[in-house]
């Protein structure tokens, strides 16, 4: 991947578990990736990911950052400035669906703005305020990603069936908000293509309550979902920044 650059080097937002650490192994392993830096929210639901760095630690870099805090994206940066001045790859795996007393809504009963709040702190604040600070990275002439994973029930045109009201409209406000990063990327950064894409359904602890109603052949492994993403993302065009892809490579609507 990326093979036209002899110095590739990716980020992985959220790579503690998961797509984002399935990104990371999968990474690890191309050897037209030079560096690889990974991000973690909490120290101790990032032991797998730590004890890779220490495996590759010439190739792989691990930075504690919470999404949530623009102060703690800055300093990521910063960092990550003082030792490449470009980046080829950005893919933003962080997200939130369920978390303790967080689950998704059934109804409009079940609505409350704390949590509807952080919902889209998780989903889509934090994205942009990664574009604000990663772009310049971004700016150089070789061909370059930023994806973020987003969900197909953040589709507005193909939402049928309601509920998961902070979910959906965190995921539908991130495609927006990416949408215009592509925009403004397009004009700063015109090498870049920026994309939200959608994973399927993957077996992660994000899935793991919404699984007995998908079939067995929808369920897809992580090291499936990443190889799948990884070949759409392997066919992108600069015409193509600013859309929302499913895992197969198919556009899906707004």
């Amino acid at each position: 991947m990326f093979t036209h650059t002899d110095s590739c080097n990716a980020l992985i937002v959220g790579a503690s578990q998961g797509i984002g650490l399935g990104f990371v192994k999968k990474l690890l392993q191309l050897q037209s990736i030079t560096k690889v830096y990974a991000t973690y929210r909490q120290k101790d639901s990032a032991a797998e990911l730590i004890t890779l760095s220490d495996l590759y630690p010439e190739r792989l870099t691990c930075l504690a950052m919470d999404i949530t805090d623009e102060t703690q994206i800055a300093e990521s940066v910063q960092f990550l400035r003082g030792e490449i001045d470009k980046l080829h790859l950005v893919v933003n795996c962080v997200g939130v669906l369920h978390q303790g007393t967080l689950q998704p809504e059934k109804s409009l009963k079940h609505i409350n703005s704390e949590n509807l709040l952080h919902y889209f702190q998780v989903n889509s604040i934090g994205a942009v305020l990664l574009a604000k600070h990663l772009l310049p990275l971004f700016r150089h002439s070789d061909r370059s990603i930023f994806a973020s994973i987003s969900a197909k029930v953040g589709s507005i045109g193909d939402n049928q069936l309601g509920g998961w009201y902070g979910y959906r409209g965190s995921k539908a406000a991130l495609n927006m908000l990416m949408r215009n990063v592509a925009i403004e990327y397009g004009r700063t950064s015109p090498k870049t293509i920026v994309v939200t894409l959608h994973p399927g359904t993957t077996d992660t602890r994000l899935s793991k309550p919404f699984q007995k109603n998908v079939p067995p052949e929808k369920l897809f492994s992580v090291e499936r979902t990443v190889n799948q993403l990884l070949a759409v993302m392997e066919k992108l065009q600069i015409e193509d920044s600013g859309q929302f892809f499913s895992w197969d490579g198919s556009r899906l609507p707004w």
